[in-house]
């Protein structure tokens, strides 16, 4: 047996994206590419791109916070809330000096390409990554009473308080970035997740030429299945109906699913349910889709353990060896 390295490219955004990678960096046969939504707009990222006219950094910087070569010491300084400051376009306050910072190199370089690869030089990143797009957009969704939201936090708000999302698009239309496309098309395997399902995972697949390259990748996709609901429009929302539904959105069956099948503490459960959030149900899995299931809820936060998490990927990537 020969070892060789693979290229894994992981879908996602939020909190979520960085739990899967900082687990999978530690992968020495793994070449690790994070595709990563550009839609935000909320708190600082949707400040700055109102403000700056730039494009929403929090999610790209988050993931190169944890791809960085010393990532505890990078999330000390670059999250770190800078005093108010002034601004020819207004007043800028609250900021992390990572947003400001990649936000700065975007307007410097003119190119948020080189932006995020400058970031990622200075921070001395083992991974690369891609924003889905350099086109600006916003999250529009339907909901089952006819209502309908634009944004990301009003798409979130509508789902808090109970409307269920029938249909999700881009507006206007984007196109994947050519650089971008390239790496998907280069992967040997994609893992999609976790993250919030409608506005950060299903998002990245309305992007115009995202499904024509992840349609070339011929090894496995894996769907890391959320531990929780997302708020009373998700009641009865089953990780079989979220895999169901990204197969449709890329266009090709989902291989795999980590679902967690642990739960915490009652006390921890009761805390997510004053916010109507309940734990992912498996439902039913599409035929042929196998079924990773374990502990993967770390501690009293809804967030995956990184070593687990790792673990239950990488015996599933191993297999294309």
């Amino acid at each position: 047996m020969r070892l060789r390295s693979l290229k894994v490219g992981c879908f996602g955004g939020g909190t979520g994206l960085p739990s899967v990678l900082g687990g999978l960096k530690r992968v020495a046969w793994i070449d690790l590419h994070a595709i990563v939504t550009m839609f935000d707009s909320g708190g600082s990222s949707g400040q700055l791109r109102d403000e700056l006219g730039v494009l929403p950094p929090g999610d790209v910087l988050k993931c190169a916070l944890t791809l960085a070569r010393n990532e505890r010491e990078a999330r000390k300084i670059l999250l770190a809330r800078l005093p108010m400051i002034k601004h020819e376009h207004g007043r800028l306050a609250g900021h992390t000096g990572g947003n400001l910072l990649l936000s700065m190199m975007e307007q410097y370089t003119g190119d948020f390409i080189a932006a995020v690869d400058g970031m990622r030089a200075l921070l001395g990143c083992k991974g690369h990554v891609w924003p889905i797009t350099i086109e600006r957009a916003s999250i529009c969704a339907e909901y089952a009473d006819g209502s309908a939201a634009r944004g990301e936090m009003d798409v979130d708000a509508g789902q808090t308080t109970g409307k269920t999302v029938t249909r999700l698009w881009l507006e206007p239309s984007v196109s994947i970035h050519p650089e971008t496309a390239r790496a998907i098309r280069a992967l040997d395997a994609i893992v999609i997740g976790p993250g919030s399902f409608f506005t950060s995972l299903l998002p990245i697949f309305q992007v115009d030429g995202c499904r024509e390259a992840i349609a070339e990748v011929r090894g496995p996709i894996i769907y890391i299945a959320n531990l929780l609901t997302e708020g009373r429009g998700m009641s009865g929302f089953t990780a079989g109906e979220a895999t169901t539904r990204l197969a449709l959105a890329i266009g090709r069956p989902i291989d795999a699913v980590v679902f967690n099948d642990r739960q915490p503490r009652e006390d921890v459960l009761w805390r997510y349910a004053r916010e109507a959030k309940a734990p992912l149900a498996l439902g039913e899995l599409p035929h042929g889709c196998e079924l990773i299931a374990g502990g993967f809820w770390g501690g009293s936060i809804a967030r995956h353990d990184r070593a687990r998490l790792r673990s239950a990927v990488w015996a599933r990537l191993a297999r294309l060896f």
